[in-house]
């Protein structure tokens, strides 16, 4: 089942069996972010954490439900198949809040294929995400943004998200 979330586009609940799509969608926001690296790592991420229990939710342009393509002059797939050809993803895990020790919605994706990029999809997602929360009973959200990502985190802090914890690392040398 569809329903509108902007004007001229729809949102529906993903299923399991889109396991293979949402790899897709995975590797393309990191290749964005991250161009020459390799992330065939994702598709470990997405065979232990997607489930039933981690709702995915994929937007469309109103119209075009099975209306597949392929990228021209791309080596890339395409982020479409032939029941449907998303345009966003969004996909929300379970986390525990280590303050309070409550379970919480945590964003594991939200991405938008830079074609529809700043047409308030991303923050009708949040929004989505937000009352999807809220009617469970959720008291926050959580999400990790990487800091180079400028554009998530204007709309993260334009939305009241605020830093609670910086994530940090050192990388180590394998030599000795």
């Amino acid at each position: 089942m569809s329903e509108q979330l902007l004007p001229g586009y729809i949102i529906r609940r993903g299923s399991t069996l889109e396991r293979s799509l949402l790899l897709k969608f995975m590797q393309r926001t990191y290749e964005d972010l991250f161009p020459n690296e390799d992330f065939s790592h994702l598709e470990q991420t997405v065979k232990q954490y997607f489930s039933s229990d981690t709702p995915l939710w994929w937007v469309e342009e109103e119209g075009e439900q099975g209306a597949g393509s392929r990228e021209q002059g791309s080596n890339k797939e395409s982020l479409s198949s032939a029941s449907h050809s998303p345009i966003a993803c969004l996909w929300v895990g379970n986390a525990i809040d280590q303050v309070h020790g409550n379970r919480h919605a945590h964003i594991f994706i939200l991405y938008v294929v830079p074609e529809h990029r700043r047409r308030g999809i991303g923050r009708a997602l949040m929004r989505y995400v937000e009352n999807w929360a809220i009617q469970r009973g959720d008291r926050q959200i959580g999400l990790q943004v990487f800091q180079s990502n400028k554009p998530a985190l204007n709309l993260y802090n334009q939305l009241g998200y605020q830093t609670q914890s910086l994530w940090m690392v050192k990388f180590l040398s394998a030599e000795k």
